[in-house]
């Protein structure tokens, strides 16, 4: 049997909902073989970050070494990398093995609100990482900080997303997740926009959703499907993860990555 393969780079939630935990759970639903490269441990939950504990920079090059001199990745994601140093390593292993349908998730500020990212790692992120993305996927936050503007309305997520994948050469996914009135994103590539309305579902608990939906675009473009379609089959299936209304934590709590699985109905 032949299974597509990808790999995140990221940090890990020791909660489950995001993170290495989420881009795992995620990649297996979407019908792809995932691995991983850790960049730092977490204590987190529900409700915040509590610590971090960052991989040093000699031992995240030889993870990503192992993989991709033994199961070449088909698609990379990439989610929390908070410094330089880590940056600068995962940048030039990829150019190195000429990594192929990168999404880079530019994870800034966890939902709980706790910082992800030292201020002078967001530079480095841009300068290095986004020339080698397929798409980048921020949310409004996150896009908010990379283009210098305030976005409210639906006409300021058009222009931002203009300005970044043109500031960024990029193709660029803005997500509309954090306006409050509804769920729609924007894509630009290559000179054109495309529009993806969602349903808005009342669910407080939106832990990972960023990992998440990054996870599942890598996964469809792991299988030949074009970035437009990668984004419209991700959106589906990370709606049908809120939809089914998981609710665990304190705090703003996980979504349902495995809501295709029945292996344990309710009684």
């Amino acid at each position: 049997m032949k299974l597509k393969t990808a790999l995140t780079i990221a940090g890990s939630d020791c909660s489950g909902g995001a993170g290495i935990q989420a881009d795992l759970k995620t990649m297996t639903m979407n019908g792809v073989y995932a691995m991983s490269v850790i960049t730092a441990l977490t204590a987190q939950n529900t409700m915040g970050v509590y610590s971090v504990m960052e991989s040093t920079p000699l031992f995240l090059k030889q993870q990503i070494d192992a993989v991709f001199t033994d199961i070449y990745p088909d698609a990379v994601k990439i989610g929390m990398v908070s410094s330089c140093e880590l940056i600068e390593v995962i940048a030039e292993r990829l150019s190195f093995y000429k990594a192929k349908n990168i999404v880079v998730d530019p994870v800034m500020v966890a939902t709980s609100g706790s910082a992800l990212m030292k201020n002078d790692a967001v530079t480095t992120l841009t300068e290095k990482l986004f020339p080698l993305a397929t798409v980048i996927t921020p949310n409004i936050p996150e896009a908010e900080i990379l283009s210098g503007m305030t976005i409210i309305t639906e006409k300021d997520m058009i222009s931002a997303v203009e300005k970044i994948s043109s500031l960024y050469h990029c193709a660029t996914l803005l997500k509309g997740g954090h306006n409050v009135n509804e769920a729609t994103d924007f894509l630009y590539a290559d000179g054109e926009l495309f529009r993806f309305d969602g349903r808005r579902i009342d669910n407080p608990n939106t832990h990972g959703t960023g990992c998440t939906l990054s996870s599942a675009i890598a996964s469809n473009l792991a299988k030949g499907d074009t970035l437009s379609q990668a984004v419209q089959k991700a959106k589906v299936y990370i709606s049908e993860a809120l939809s089914v209304m998981l609710d665990l934590g304190k705090g703003s709590g996980p979504l349902h990555h495995g809501f295709m699985l029945n292996a344990y109905p309710d009684e």
